[in-house]
């Protein structure tokens, strides 16, 4: 008889190369998560205009949407250890450019390098839970990973609104960075320990082609996903401004507030995953849609720490349904090419996305409700095209 250990690994899908990439993980993103959300007021405080913390979030989902399709085609020649191991040397380039030199255009530059990290790592990421526990663990395998990730979501912004608030905004953001160049350093050792099955022949297919191979059902879930993120992204560098400068807050309080979001996706994830391998994906991603839209009206609307507590929580509660989200995207993939499917899905989705976040720097001039309003309306019409056109998980046969 399999002891309760074992029972409760084959439950959550743990099994050795998924448990080495989950610690992988919180090594690579506690130190990314130290700095990321203060980086917009981080540029405020030397000097930049709105325009270019717009550009910041522009400039984030633009590079994450360039890294993904390369991310992808290198994860399926190459193998996940090789990927991992160029893409934390870029990242620590990055961060050494950010450290010397004191200037928006030293982010920027930076980020060329240090978002390459987490965009390489989700299509590979995917493939490997994909490929090592099936479709009927699949919910399953990202929800670990997903509650992995929020592990250093909760500590890292806790630990940078507590250097900001000892040391200083500069001084507090570069002691951040200086502490994800360890945290790399300390990947780099770690992820050397990953064992990989070798890999058969890859099959040549360039984007336009693995494009034309998509289900329809994907390209439709592309479409009202892009939609969502248009909500998403529209305000998201410029949440943290609204919650210290509006609200009052310190960076340690906005640390909780982040702490508490994934506090609440960590809590949901196992319990739908359960569902989501067993029913129909379709409800459970309405539902994250759902949760999306909504945030930005009750930030707005919120004008006290306690009022912001709930809608952070609201903001957790929109991972209802995201690993569901992944798995379908696994499951609608090009067989035999997962992580370069999974890398150009994302590489259409935030290259589009890219120009929302940019936006957001106009709309914030014209004020703060025409930017959360705006996604608002943009999170409705995504969910309203996917649970009108969106599909669920059997295939659609695709002619040729």
């Amino acid at each position: 008889m399999p002891s309760v250990l074992t029972k409760i690994k084959d439950f959550l899908g743990l099994k050795r190369n998924v448990v080495l990439l989950l610690v992988l993980i919180i090594f690579m993103l506690t130190g990314e998560k130290t700095w990321e959300r203060f980086v917009p007021k981080y540029l405020e405080g030397i000097g930049s205009s709105l325009i270019i913390i717009g550009g910041f979030g522009f400039l984030l989902n633009f590079l994450g949407a360039f890294w993904s399709l390369p991310g992808g085609y290198i994860a399926d020649r190459f193998g996940n250890k090789r990927a991992f191991l160029i893409f934390n040397l870029m990242a620590i380039g990055g961060y050494v450019i950010a450290i010397v030199f004191t200037s928006w255009i030293a982010v920027f530059v930076g980020l060329l390098f240090f978002s390459a990290w987490n965009a390489i790592s989700l299509p590979a990421s995917m493939s490997l839970i994909g490929k090592s526990l099936g479709t009927h663990k699949t919910a399953m395998g990202i929800s670990m990973h997903s509650i992995i990730r929020r592990f250093p979501m909760m500590i890292g912004p806790i630990i940078g609104g507590v250097l900001i608030t000892s040391y200083g905004l500069v001084t507090g953001i570069k002691l951040s960075f200086g502490i994800s160049i360890l945290l790399c350093l300390a990947g780099i050792f770690f992820q050397q320990k990953m064992t990989v099955e070798k890999e058969g022949v890859v099959e040549k297919i360039q984007p336009v082609q693995l494009w034309k191979r998509f289900d329809p059902k994907l390209k439709n879930l592309l479409v009202s996903d892009i939609l969502i993120r248009f909500c998403e992204q529209i305000p998201y560098v410029f949440v943290v401004i609204w919650c210290l400068n509006n609200i009052g807050i310190s960076p340690e309080q906005f640390g909780i507030l982040t702490a508490i979001e994934m506090i609440t996706a960590a809590v949901i994830y196992i319990p739908v995953a359960s569902f989501s391998d067993k029913l129909e994906r379709k409800p459970f991603i309405v539902i994250t849609f759902i949760f999306f839209s909504i945030f930005p009206i009750f930030l707005y609307f919120s004008t006290s720490y306690l009022m912001l507590i709930f809608a952070f929580i609201i903001r957790g509660l929109k991972e209802f349904g995201e690993p569901t989200r992944k798995a379908l995207i696994l499951d609608l993939s090009v067989k035999n090419a997962e992580a370069r499917s999974f890398g150009l899905y994302y590489f259409i989705r935030d290259m589009i996305v890219s120009f929302a976040a940019f936006a957001g720097g106009f709309l914030w001039k014209l004020g703060p409700s025409v930017n959360f309003f705006t996604a608002f309306a943009a999170g409705i019409a995504g969910t309203l095209f996917f649970l009108f056109w969106g599909k669920g998980t059997q295939r659609t046969p695709i002619s040729n």
